[in-house]
């Protein structure tokens, strides 16, 4: 709409643009902008919502991931995801108090390639005292964010309930076109 109306002459402020906008619109010379139902409007602010705290979460991830490098532990090199079954309980474990690399190394899901040998070289390092409290807060706001994923996905799931079927489903589909030679 800014771009047809730019190059009109004269001084130009908003207040006059407003003004020209709406006449060139009381004559029917512009075309209305797209505004979704209501209901399509209250789920797109829930996906908003919940793509906000999955990027949310993505930051304590990285941070567990820094706190973790700090104190040399290299976890990231024998499992792809730490926030996985093994990855999570093995940072429970740490943040609970133990610091033995081969019990820590006990707690892998029987799905990772690596060896228990090679998770307890990874996880030995220097366990200092700050950095395993930040890794408990992170770890803590993770798991909320978790939480908080969990409830916008109800919210999700509730509102796509009310959704009226605009496509009636026991019709069976239609064939494939026949192609014309």
């Amino acid at each position: 709409m800014p771009r047809r109306v730019k190059t009109v002459p004269g001084r130009k402020t908003d207040v006059l643009d407003c003004q020209w906008l709406q006449q060139l619109h009381t004559y029917g010379l512009l075309a209305g902008s797209f505004r979704p139902e209501d209901q399509i409007c209250v789920l797109r602010s829930y996906i908003r919502q919940r793509d906000n705290l999955v990027k949310s979460a993505c930051v304590h991830i990285q941070r567990m991931q820094k706190a973790l490098t700090e104190m040399n532990l290299q976890l990231h090199r024998v499992i792809s995801d730490i926030t996985g079954t093994t990855g999570l309980s093995i940072i429970r474990a740490i943040v609970a108090g133990e610091r033995d690399p081969k019990v820590l190394a006990t707690k892998k899901d029987g799905r990772i390639k690596a060896s228990c040998e090679e998770i307890s070289a990874a996880l030995t390092g220097d366990y200092r005292g700050e950095l395993v409290f930040i890794l408990q807060q992170e770890l803590q706001l993770y798991e909320f964010y978790q939480a908080q994923i969990v409830a916008c996905d109800a919210q999700i799931d509730q509102c796509l309930a009310s959704f009226a079927d605009r496509v009636d489903v026991t019709q069976q589909p239609l064939g494939k076109p026949k192609r014309s030679r």
